[in-house]
């Protein structure tokens, strides 16, 4: 397994470029991190020094860059580059991008408030929109093989939790030494397994572990809290190979699982249900989260719903479209979501899973695997 190659960006580019003829434009403006990374296949540092990418219908594509990324820039294939000196510069850097281009017709992809006027001024045409948001959205057959090996790896933290968590608690293990053995044991095997063949991208394991009453805060600080006989403890793992994303995530208990807590478990895993028959059905995003939710509201939870169903993943590990109120978005083959019901009940406890989703033409591959090899019944950790 290798890092998508040079062609794969060449192409990404290609089809922008042909977005834009069709547009009736001179080109697109990139700015947006994530969409830099789609179309070069760098994945920079990302600070307040802007970066952009100039995708003209004829001619060179140009990476328009601080001066002191110069020679990484250079590194990139298939792109020429021009930097200017610094930020914020006598001239504001995405102003001196769009003389750069030397265009009078361009679409950018994100752009300040304050810009605009003076963008305009610059410009017959100014189209403020995102081509490259739906290029994105659906992932060629090599962007998925990378992301099924990220959730693979995402799983195997899972199953490092499960089995010596309980191990660690009994010793006096807080939330961070559970972090800190689960993530550090796979990070390992990530380096060995890939590390050579994919140095210099984003290569990565994050992770967080909540229990008891913290775990009803979705964004919650890891602590050295120790959980305590009971009490459920949530696991969220992203991890990133060659660039590209997935999420696995469960939910364990720390002893028996009490009938009540059962029946929660049991509302989220029709959630998941829900949200697969609802992505193999075709559905827009909003009625595809509105189906999941709905299994949890349901089953008397409505008060403890705090979030949308999932998200896309690739390139970044939130990204457009959204299973969520608002996007109307079709969900069609190649698309790749977070399914993460949750249930968060403050002051007593927190419930969440998560499983990475590929749609593909004969239905929905679930590439997270934890949930599906552990039925609920098992997710306990001995006290």
């Amino acid at each position: 397994m290798k890092p998508l190659p040079p062609r794969f960006r060449e192409d990404v580019r290609r089809r922008l470029r042909e977005r834009a003829q069709r547009e009736k434009l001179d080109g697109l403006l990139l700015l947006g991190p994530g969409n830099l990374a789609y179309a070069t296949g760098w994945h920079f540092s990302v600070n307040e020094r802007p970066m952009g990418l100039w995708l003209p219908v004829d001619g060179e594509a140009l990476l328009l860059v601080p001066q002191l990324e110069l020679e990484n820039a250079m590194d990139i294939p298939g792109v020429g580059v021009r930097t200017y000196e610094e930020f914020p510069g006598e001239s504001p850097p995405v102003l001196w991008m769009i003389e750069q281009a030397s265009a009078q017709r361009m679409a950018i992809d994100t752009l300040e408030a304050e810009f605009l006027t003076p963008a305009q001024a610059k410009l017959e045409r100014l189209d403020l929109v995102d081509h490259a948001k739906s290029e994105r959205a659906v992932k060629r057959a090599a962007e998925l093989i990378l992301i099924r090996e990220a959730a693979r790896f995402a799983d195997l933290v899972l199953e490092r939790l499960l089995a010596v968590g309980g191990d660690i608690i009994r010793q006096g293990g807080t939330e961070q030494d559970l972090l800190a053995d689960c993530t550090g044991h796979v990070k390992k095997l990530l380096l060995a397994t890939h590390g050579d063949a994919f140095q210099g991208t984003l290569t990565r394991i994050t992770a967080s572990v909540h229990s008891g009453p913290r775990a009803a805060l979705p964004h919650g600080a890891v602590t050295v809290r120790r959980p305590l006989p009971g009490e459920p403890i949530i696991a969220g793992i992203g991890c990133s190979l060659g660039g590209y994303h997935a999420e696995s995530g469960v939910t364990l208990v720390l002893g028996e699982i009490r009938p009540e807590q059962l029946k929660v478990m049991e509302a989220m895993d029709e959630a998941g249900a829900a949200t697969v028959h609802a992505l193999e059905r075709g559905w827009p995003c909003s009625r595809v989260n509105e189906a999941a939710l709905k299994a949890i509201r349901d089953a008397g939870l409505s008060d403890a719903v705090r979030h949308r169903i999932g998200h896309g993943m690739g390139v970044e590990g939130h990204e457009a479209p959204w299973l969520a109120p608002g996007d109307l978005t079709p969900t069609t083959p190649g698309m790749v979501f977070s399914c993460e019901p949750g249930v968060y009940r403050p002051g007593l406890d927190g419930w969440r899973t998560i499983d990475t989703l590929l749609l593909g033409t004969d239905g929905v591959d679930l590439a997270s695997r934890f949930q599906t090899n552990h039925p609920l019944e098992t997710r306990t950790l001995p006290c």
